[in-house]
């Protein structure tokens, strides 16, 4: 018990210093949905696919809004919630619902560091 909880704080800890750098790469993303949700190898290229698409599509939102965090933030939102339901798609009626668990939390993280 003592190790899965020790486990489950250096993973919290290694992902809130990971966000701190800045946003995780499309490599990162897949690593951890591959670990949490048990992806297989089909699963996992597909869902590099969609986040190497997502963040170059972020790349060019920033670009644009001239990092103008308040005005990009309606079509970030847009974004994740189309990148969420492709990765929900490629997942098995089984996945899905721990990943929605997984989109939940991070939209109420959001909620908590003044989103909207």
């Amino acid at each position: 018990m003592k190790k899965l909880l020790l486990a489950g704080v250096f993973v919290l800890g290694f992902a809130a210093v990971s966000f701190a750098q800045g946003p995780p790469s499309p490599e990162e993303r897949v690593a951890a949905l591959k670990t949490s949700l048990s992806l297989n190898d089909a699963q996992v290229a597909k869902a590099k696919v969609i986040y190497e698409a997502q963040g170059k599509s972020m790349d060019s939102l920033m670009s644009s809004a001239n990092n103008d965090f308040p005005a990009m933030m309606p079509k970030f939102m847009k974004m994740m919630e189309s990148t969420n339901a492709k990765i929900k798609a490629i997942l098995t009626p089984e996945q899905q619902p721990a990943f929605q668990k997984q989109v939940d939390a991070m939209n109420e993280r959001f909620k908590q560091m003044g989103g909207n």
